[in-house]
């Protein structure tokens, strides 16, 4: 075997070692928590010898993450197809509930619960949290701006803070679901009642949507 082959496989050994730490990691979390989540529970789950997950990594909070990060990229690249066939904000929140089921069903809620607990002690982690969470609002963000553009209440909202507001309701909304199902299906049922305020507005005549344009005007001015 060349040197270069054995390069090969030797580069291609580490990212698929690096991939098992990475998955083992997001298992671990949803299996034990972050107050159980060690090298050796990682490296258990992952299938390695827990001396790789610091040779790869550093530290444990190092590969929890690149873990966080690597989560989110998968999980944004699943949805991006979808967000970008969106045309209204009902369409949104549609969007919403279905990933919600979907991302509580695999486990992913779990992930991001203890991600966020470990966070409030942890500022490696807390940074590694918000990049992944920014991640889903760049993706929100692009959504609002293109489904707001022709609205009458387009021009009076910011949609980089509202991408922020979406995220942290849903974030809210799937913790909150954890200990009360029916409280957290209330909150949806109140975002969608928001949808058909807006939704009513958009189908006003222009005199109408010249006179609702007029009054946020007024009020936004104060």
């Amino acid at each position: 075997m060349s040197a270069g082959t054995r390069s090969g496989t030797s580069s291609g050994s580490s990212a698929g070692t690096k991939e098992r730490l990475l998955d083992g990691a997001l298992r671990t979390l949803v299996a034990q928590g972050i107050a159980k989540t060690s090298a050796r529970t990682i490296a258990t789950a992952a299938g390695v010898n827990q001396a790789l997950v610091f040779y790869h990594f550093g530290s444990v909070d190092e590969l929890l993450a690149a873990a966080c990060r690597h989560g989110a990229e998968q999980r944004v690249a699943r949805y991006r197809e979808r967000l970008a066939a969106i045309s209204s904000l009902a369409e949104l929140l549609d969007f919403g509930r279905e990933m919600h089921a979907e991302e509580r069903a695999g486990g992913h809620v779990a992930v991001l619960g203890q991600l966020l607990a470990g966070a409030q002690t942890q500022p490696r982690l807390a940074a590694a949290t918000a990049a992944g969470l920014a991640l889903w609002i760049e993706e929100i963000e692009r959504v609002l701006s293109r489904v707001l553009a022709g609205s009458p209440i387009g021009e009076f909202t910011d949609p980089a803070g509202l991408a922020r507001a979406v995220a942290a309701s849903f974030v809210g909304i799937e913790l909150y679901e954890g200990v009360d199902q029916a409280g957290a299906q209330r909150a949806l049922d109140a975002l969608e009642q928001l949808t058909v305020l807006v939704a009513a507005v958009e189908e006003l005549g222009p005199l109408a949507q010249r006179a609702v344009r007029h009054r946020l005007s007024r009020t936004a001015r104060r």
